[in-house]
């Protein structure tokens, strides 16, 4: 049975958690220690993007998401309903052969015991769990995710394997998001990543692949009059990577943009608000929510012009079960000027069919 909702993320845009709240400043990020949990701030997630093949194919078959989201509640008295945290997880997998994106998701409220079986996040590294699904680092720094559902008839069982170092995005992991100091996140990413293990969807077979993961904890993410962002985190064939990012009010107008370019050799660039560009070229229209998404893109940044393009355009999850959410999060390719592939990676659209709005139980 469902509690009233109560609303955790952009109460209005831009919105500070209540009492006992972080605020995000430029800091040495500590290691393994900020790979875990930040209760302290008001939200965070570990998103993992990728796409899966079979070991004998030569393309990808899957694109694949798994997130695990922590938001604050400000309800500092724990009680059977009134938890001082929630615990969200989303997974996706986009099949290219079907046509068909399946989604499931779950939540849970948490006490901030780490040891809760029901659902915890770890704040010494990543280790965070709602049941069986989970996602967790090892040692030498291998991920290993799960997940199934029945319901939504897929099932994940993955060991992701760093190839490159954590990129710290914007100065050092501290990520403007606004013209106000205050207005940024913590933001780690890790592009890169081998992936190995198994998918079930009908039946059991072995995939590897590549993924990205960004883990990422703020406390006022948005700058007034935000609705929503759009955001690429693309995996290069020659190993560089690019992140590049906007957050956009009603209009479709940029009120701050950024992002990154790692090149293969480990040159690194940060994008400033005023070096990034996105222009929408093609549209698709969800007929189970009526939003309207960019499918296509044109993406300006100082590592060139590119085409952004969704390998599926109907990739839209409708979380609002759980964090109250309906947004577009989907496979797509990154293309040069003249149409050459250049890599992989996932798109992310939020806030098209209502103002972006996370929300409890």
């Amino acid at each position: 049975m469902r509690l009233a909702r109560r609303t955790l993320l952009l109460a209005g845009a831009g919105a500070p958690w209540p009492a006992r709240a972080a605020q995000a400043a430029p800091r040495a990020l500590e290691f393994p220690r900020d790979h875990g949990a930040h209760p302290e701030f008001g939200i965070e997630w570990w998103y993992v993007t990728g796409w899966l093949r079979r070991a004998e194919a030569s393309e990808p078959g899957w694109g694949f998401q798994l997130t695990f989201f922590r938001s604050r509640t400000g309800l500092d008295a724990p009680g059977r309903f009134a938890a001082p945290q929630l615990l969200f997880a989303h997974a996706a997998l986009t099949d290219l052969a079907e046509r068909r994106l399946r989604h499931a998701e779950r939540i849970v409220r948490w006490n901030e015991d780490p040891h809760a079986p029901r659902g915890a996040a770890s704040s010494d590294d990543t280790r965070v769990h709602i049941g069986a699904w989970s996602l967790a680092r090892a040692a030498d720094g291998t991920l290993r995710a799960a997940m199934a559902d029945e319901g939504a008839g897929f099932a994940l069982r993955l060991a992701l394997a760093p190839t490159q170092p954590l990129l710290l995005q914007g100065e050092a992991g501290f990520s403007r998001k606004g013209p106000r100091p205050t207005q940024a996140s913590h933001y780690i990413s890790q592009p890169h990543l081998d992936v190995r293990g198994e998918l079930v969807s009908g039946r059991s077979q072995a995939v590897l692949g590549r993924a990205w993961l960004d883990h990422e904890w703020s406390d006022s993410l948005l700058p007034e009059g935000a609705v929503g962002w759009d955001w690429i985190g693309i995996n290069l064939d020659d190993g560089a990577a690019l992140t590049a990012f906007r957050l956009r009010d009603a209009a479709g107008r940029a009120l701050w943009a950024g992002g990154s370019q790692r090149t293969r050799d480990g040159a690194l660039r940060i994008f400033g608000p005023d070096e990034v560009r996105f222009e929408a070229l093609a549209w698709w229209d969800s007929a189970a929510t009526r939003a309207r998404y960019p499918v296509r893109w044109r993406v300006v940044t100082p590592a060139g012009t590119h085409e952004v393009r969704a390998l599926l355009d109907a990739q839209e999850l409708d979380a609002r079960a759980s964090t109250g959410t309906v947004y577009w999060e989907g496979l797509s390719e990154l293309r040069a000027p003249d149409g050459t592939r250049l890599g992989l990676g996932y798109l992310e659209m939020t806030g098209y069919g209502a103002p972006l709005r996370l929300q409890g139980p």
